[in-house]
């Protein structure tokens, strides 16, 4: 397998480092998108059952004990409870804008891996046939192991970044959308907590 890999060139190189950040990245997020733990519901039905019983300081502290997404836009409902509805509402959706970017932590990173794990493949192809041709030039066709080596490397390398980039794309389209259901999710339950405070 290592040979395999060697025969690819010095840009499997940087194709491994991108196969390695993409993996702990997708690990990484696996790990902290989990709905249990940025929907903490526990934290909810706290705030909630003190904010029925009008202990809104009470509230406060909960959600600041809570280092958490939902803590904080829960905590930004609770900060403007004095505020009407309506304006409440558009604060609550604006905590909830300023938390995308926790939820999408890294996914720069891996959305870039995505896109140049193909190219620096691509690039590889190119240098391989560079290789090819230059054989053939100076020695003609009578050479097939040293052609083989110069298409090998191409092959090698465009399957590697294909191998890397397909994975990546794929997490990246699914870590973003969960991300976007998380927040609408947290916001919905916000919105029912504000509901409850202006009734």
């Amino acid at each position: 397998m290592l040979d395999f890999l060697f025969r690819g060139g010095i840009l499997m190189i940087p194709l491994g480092v991108c196969s390695v950040l993409a993996v702990a990245i997708i690990l990484e997020r696996f790990f902290s998108l989990r709905t249990s733990r940025v929907i903490r519901l526990d934290v909810f039905q706290r705030v909630k059952d003190l904010l029925s019983e009008d202990q809104i300081g009470e509230a406060m502290t909960v959600c600041r004990r809570q280092p958490s997404v939902m803590g904080r836009i829960l905590l930004a409902a609770i900060i403007n409870h004095e505020r009407d509805r309506d304006e409440l509402k558009e604060i609550v959706e604006d905590a909830g804008r300023q938390e995308v970017p926790t939820l999408d932590r890294y996914l720069g990173v891996l959305g870039t891996i995505a896109a140049v794990s193909p190219l620096l493949g691509l690039t590889g192809t190119v240098f391989g046939m560079i290789r090819t041709f230059t054989v053939i030039s100076e020695k003609g066709v009578a050479h097939p192991s040293q052609l083989a080596h110069g298409i090998s490397e191409a092959l090698i390398t465009t399957a590697s970044g294909l191998v890397i980039a397909i994975p990546a794309l794929i997490f990246y389209n699914f870590f973003t959308s969960k991300a976007d259901r998380i927040i609408l999710e947290i916001e919905k339950h916000t919105f029912r907590l504000v509901d409850m405070m202006k009734r």
